[in-house]
């Protein structure tokens, strides 16, 4: 039997409440804010807030840049390791397959944006 659809504004705030349980038992810390966005087959989450003190300190004091890229490199890292568990995530809420996963982090703002392209687009019910 196939489950009712949901709400767009309804898979969005699920989507978003998956990923910040995630980063907090994951990644060990949650985002200061989370935004999700449906958009046809992709789904595009934005997280504030979301670099340790320590990641700060480490952008702020290295004039060679080197630092910066290796909090982009380790998140990164972190993000594709944990690939089979945000398949699971996004399956679960959107019945959707995961195609593809995109991320990427700015260390001036501490804010990260997550990409997923999904197998077809969630069924969803009027607003």
């Amino acid at each position: 039997m196939e489950k009712p659809s949901k709400t767009k504004g309804r898979l969005e705030a699920e989507i978003s409440e998956a990923i910040i349980k995630f980063e907090r038992e994951y990644m060990g810390r949650g985002p200061e804010e989370t935004r999700t966005f449906i958009i046809e087959d992709m789904i595009v989450v934005r997280l504030r807030g979301v670099l340790t003190p320590a990641e700060k300190s480490l952008a702020r004091i290295d004039p060679n840049a080197h630092g910066r890229m290796l909090i982009k490199q380790v998140r990164i890292e972190l993000l594709e390791k944990a690939r089979p568990l945000l398949e699971r995530i996004i399956h679960d809420v959107t019945g959707q397959t995961l195609r593809s996963l995109h991320t990427d982090i700015s260390t001036a703002t501490g804010e990260r944006v997550i990409i997923f392209t999904l197998d077809g687009c969630p069924k969803l019910q009027k607003d």
